[in-house]
C-alpha cells in the first residue's frame, strides 16, 4: 500500500511539474515580446508597434543612397578566339543598391578549353568600392567546343565612393588558363566626369 501511495504522489508531482512547464513555455512568447518592446533590442517586435500613419511593410535597405545615380558601363576583352560580351552595355544604380548583369561566353573553337576572367575598373579609385557578391571571375571554367554559357555578376557599389565619380567602367579580360596571363586593361580618363578603359 505504501508503495502505491508513494507512486501516486510521484505521479501527481510529475503532473504538476509538467503542467507548470507547459504554462511557463506558453507564457514565454508574450513575456519575450514585452521585454523586447521595452528594451528595443528586437527589430521584429518594434515593427509590430502601431505608428500613426505607418503601414505594415517589409523593412527597406536604409544603406541605399537614392540621392545619387551611378552609371556602370560593362566591357569585355578576349585574349583568344572566342565570343565574350556583356548582355547589356550599361546600367544605372544607386550606391548601396544590389544589381546584377549577365556576361555571355561561347567557345567557338573545335576543342575543349579552360579559361578565367580578370576584372579591372575605371576610374581606379572605384575598385575598392565595387563589391562583387557573385562573379564568374572567382573561378576557372571549362567549356566544350561550341558550348555557350551565361554568367552573372552581382554587385553593390559602396556609398562611401566619392561623389565626384558618376560613371564606372567594369571591364573583364577573358584568357585561356595554361597560356600566358595577360595584364589587366589600363584605365584612363577619356573625358572629364567620364572614364573609359584602354584596350
Amino acid at each position: 500500500m505504501n508503495l502505491q501511495r508513494e507512486n501516486f504522489r510521484m505521479v501527481r508531482k510529475l503532473a504538476v511539474i509538467a503542467a507548470l512547464m507547459f504554462a511557463f513555455g506558453f507564457a514565454l512568447v508574450p513575456i519575450y515580446k514585452s521585454i523586447c518592446e521595452m528594451t528595443g533590442i528586437n527589430i521584429l517586435a518594434l515593427g509590430d508597434r502601431n505608428i500613426p500613419g505607418a503601414t505594415p511593410s517589409m523593412p527597406t535597405n536604409t544603406q541605399v543612397d537614392t540621392s545619387r545615380t551611378i552609371t556602370v558601363e560593362f566591357d569585355a576583352n578576349s585574349q583568344g578566339p572566342w565570343d565574350f560580351k556583356p548582355a547589356q552595355r550599361s546600367l544605372q544604380v544607386h550606391p548601396g543598391e544590389m544589381a546584377t548583369v549577365m556576361y555571355e561566353f561561347k567557345n567557338v573553337q573545335n576543342r575543349r578549353m579552360s579559361a578565367q576572367a580578370i576584372p579591372s575598373y575605371a576610374p581606379a579609385q572605384a575598385g575598392p568600392h565595387f563589391n562583387k557578391l557573385e562573379c564568374f571571375c572567382f573561378s576557372q571554367y571549362t567549356l566544350e567546343p561550341g558550348e555557350m554559357k551565361s554568367w552573372p555578376v552581382v554587385f553593390v557599389i559602396d556609398p562611401k565612393l566619392s561623389k565626384d565619380v558618376k560613371t564606372i567602367t567594369l571591364s573583364y579580360t577573358f584568357f585561356e588558363v595554361g597560356g600566358k596571363t595577360p595584364a589587366a586593361p589600363v584605365a584612363e580618363v577619356t573625358a572629364p566626369g567620364h572614364a573609359g578603359v584602354g584596350t
